[in-house]
């Protein structure tokens, strides 16, 4: 790959930006797509679903014990930051609950899996990738529910702007507080992106591991789909900043937005209230 696409390749995939030019860093920020190059629970659930039919095959314990070993590896492969600290413990204490046939809320396991980090590196709490990993995630886990049964449309439109809305509601106040704002362009960027960015996160990593053992036109030939998929999200988000207005305009829009929904909201209950008979 080029040197750009390989450096946002290995930040998809591995949540590795160490070698992303400056500019790319900044769209990413414009457009409210910081998280595709942190690994996250997806990146997480991804190795596991890569590893499912080998564990498929283990006994309940030994396949506890697989799934942790193979979560910390890649803890390990991709340097231990803080999101994927925060990604792989909860992964972890998923799997400890699933082994012992217990269901737990994943807000609950989020908890967990913050006390428990906190109290291990208690600097992780002046961490901005652990604000916004662990508000992203509180968003999708309590804000998305609450949004998916609330928006109107069809469910497959409904998902993904619940998802997409509830985590960026959890990462609003660590955004404004430390970006300095919070883009209105998030919205439509993430929908258009993370699918693609959960394909490249799906398909690049086995691809990558093949194409290290096979001659040159044939790695080129093997990581092809990634690279497409990885120019496109590159391109979203160099769209997305490129119209993304000034913060004070920005601000404007979420503020008269968020009286709207307030609105509607307010108005669809009354009308659902008269409804119920007395």
């Amino acid at each position: 790959m080029a040197a750009n696409d390989a450096a946002l390749f290995t930040g998809l995939v591995l949540g590795d930006d160490a070698r992303q030019p400056s500019w790319l860093i900044d769209d990413f920020r414009a457009a409210g797509m910081s998280h595709l190059t942190a690994v996250s629970g997806q990146n997480v659930g991804f190795v596991l679903a890569a590893a499912l039919p080998l564990l498929r095959r283990m006994r309940p314990w030994w396949r506890w014990a697989a799934t942790v070993a193979l979560i910390g590896w890649f803890m390990a492969l991709t340097r231990f930051e803080p999101s994927v600290l925060r990604a792989g413990v909860m992964a972890m204490l998923a799997a400890t609950a699933y082994a012992r046939g217990q269901q737990v809320r994943p807000l609950r396991v989020l908890a967990l899996a913050v006390a428990v980090l906190v109290l291990v590196d208690p600097m992780l709490v002046w961490s901005v990738g652990f604000w916004l990993s662990a508000g992203a995630t509180a968003g999708v886990c309590a804000v998305g529910p609450w949004l998916f049964t609330r928006l109107p449309g069809p469910p497959w439109l409904r998902l993904p702007l619940a998802i997409t809305l509830g985590a960026q509601v959890g990462v609003a106040v660590p955004s404004l507080l430390v970006f300095g704002r919070l883009p209105i362009v998030s919205l439509p960027a993430n929908l258009a992106a993370v699918p693609v960015a959960g394909f490249v996160m799906l398909y690049g990593l086995p691809a990558g591991v093949l194409a290290s053992v096979l001659p040159g036109p044939l790695q080129v030939l093997v990581l092809l789909p990634a690279e497409l998929g990885t120019r496109w999200v590159a391109t979203v988000a160099r769209v997305a900043a490129a119209v993304e207005p000034s913060p004070g305009w920005a601000a404007l829009w979420w503020a008269v937005s968020a009286a709207g929904l307030l609105a509607w909201w307010r108005r669809r209950s009354r009308v659902t209230s008269a409804r119920v008979p007395i």
